[in-house]
């Protein structure tokens, strides 16, 4: 996966004698889209000398990669802006750049408000960081640069990936949904598919390195195909990757209700390596909110996908997201969010409060709910939530389930966690090994689970491949 030659010579001939041995530092926000894109970032500076560093006080480049999806998550950038200011008056020639969503609405005024920031792209024109930084370094001006779309031909780009054992593949980027209270569509643009033979062969690269999961991506992946000709749908680039035997797990997130057909549904089902777990966003259990939302379906009709879930994968995780304090949300309107829950059972739920987001009509409207009423309505279905996930967590007390080993368990060093098919988070003893026990690390286990809570399941291991016990 590389530039396109004529971009890659031009910035290879830039680059000599200019950035040998330079360091770059990525900190990611938001979502799994966005952990993508800095893993090409990483690719793309490694084709002009840049080498990825853990410590922000070694890195000549440090990048911020952001998310505008709340409020809150826009301040944090400003907030560690400033503490990178510091970083940088330190270190002689050190760049500031900040890319993702905030950047592609902020564009120039990020610089007005962070006038040390020395670079500032969009979401559309990733593909051009190496040029960006080259610029930046050889004029020493600020350099802003946003595309308003994706380029008609998407290029494939060089990647560094974070793990060795688990990737993620974006297949289709953008949104063509208008939800009111989502700035998504306006900062990432409208849809567009990758095409299945750029996945396909992305995933035999994957599994050529030794790759046991992959993640299909998209802000709607379950949209995937529709604007290719022939169209094409996600259960088809599901059963692509179910053929390659080396690949144990498939995965993909998020999804809109409304495009997760009954073909991806059995595509998971008989595709042995397809995860059975299903992210499916609907927001609030009410009919009046999710029309004021212009999320395009009905309470019952997400019963319905629901129900086709569970009447085909009768063990399958479920999970969502759900927004409470929505502009003129009543109390009523909320309880029937909270009621939702408990009848749909969800393995889990991200829940937020209302945040209004430039570019989208809520934000406009008169009837916003006060803030102190948002958060207790939040606490609460936290409350319901948590008990739900209980319940659901408690089914898998006394099985043995299959466990891809992620590394230690980020609370007690002690024991090791990784995820089930279904999602599910499990911590457990390290064992006592011959060889180092982080040796388990993006290894399949079995593990019996003896104890649940809302958040999490702990087990004991059964087995370690091709690892003897002292």
């Amino acid at each position: 996966m590389k530039l396109q030659p004529a971009d890659l010579e031009q910035v290879q001939k830039q680059a000599q004698g200019k950035t040998p041995g330079k360091n770059v530092y990525v900190e990611t926000f938001g979502c799994q889209m966005n952990k993508s894109d800095s893993e090409h970032m990483l690719g793309l500076l490694s084709e002009i000398g840049y080498n990825q560093t853990g410590d922000l006080k070694d890195a000549d480049l440090m990048i911020l990669n952001t998310c505008a999806i709340r409020e809150g998550a826009e301040d944090k950038v400003y907030s560690y802006l400033g503490a990178w200011r510091k970083v940088k008056e330190l270190r002689e020639g050190a760049l500031i750049a900040v890319g993702g969503c905030v950047a592609q609405d902020a564009g120039k005024n990020l610089i007005k408000r962070a006038p040390y920031v020395d670079i500032v792209f969009g979401t559309h024109n990733l593909h051009r960081l190496p040029e960006l930084v080259l610029k930046a370094k050889q004029d020493g001006e600020r350099v802003v640069e946003i595309f308003q779309e994706l380029p008609d031909e998407l290029p494939e780009l060089p990647v560094i990936r974070q793990s060795d054992f688990s990737a993620w593949i974006s297949v289709i980027y953008g949104c063509d949904y208008n939800c009111t209270y989502c700035i998504v569509p306006y900062v990432r643009g409208r849809e567009k598919s990758r095409s299945r033979e750029e996945i396909n062969q992305e995933l035999k690269e994957l599994a050529e390195a030794g790759y046991l999961e992959v993640t299909f991506l998209g802000q709607n992946v379950t949209a995937y195909g529709h604007d290719l000709d022939p169209q094409i749908h996600l259960g088809d680039i599901i059963r692509d990757a179910g053929k390659i035997e080396a690949l144990k797990r498939i995965r993909f997130i998020t999804g809109h209700p409304r495009d997760l057909n009954v073909e991806i549904i059995d595509a998971v089902k008989e595709v042995p390596s397809a995860c059975d777990y299903f992210h499916l966003p609907i927001q609030a259990g009410d009919d009046r909110t999710l029309r004021r939302m212009a999320r395009g379906h009905k309470v019952d009709f997400y019963r319905k996908v629901v129900e086709e879930i569970r009447n085909r994968i009768p063990d399958a995780a479920i999970t969502t997201d759900l927004i409470v304090g929505f502009p003129g949300e009543t109390q009523e309107e909320f309880l029937n969010t909270v009621r939702l829950v408990e009848e749909l059972c969800f393995d889990s739920c991200n829940t937020a409060a209302y945040s209004p987001r430039p570019h989208t009509p809520s934000a406009n409207w008169p009837d916003q709910i006060p803030e102190e009423e948002k958060y207790e309505r939040l606490r609460y279905l936290n409350t319901v939530v948590s008990e739900v996930s209980h319940r659901r967590n408690k089914r898998y007390l006394g099985k043995t389930v299959e466990v891809l080993v992620e590394g230690p368990s980020a609370r007690n060093p002690e024991r090791l966690s990784g995820r089930t098919t279904t999602n599910k988070l499990v911590n457990f003893e390290k064992p006592e090994l011959e060889t180092d026990p982080d040796a388990l690390t993006g290894k399949l286990v079995e593990v019996t689970i003896d104890s649940a809570n809302p958040w999490a399941l702990r087990g004991t291991l059964v087995n370690a491949p091709a690892l003897a016990k002292v």
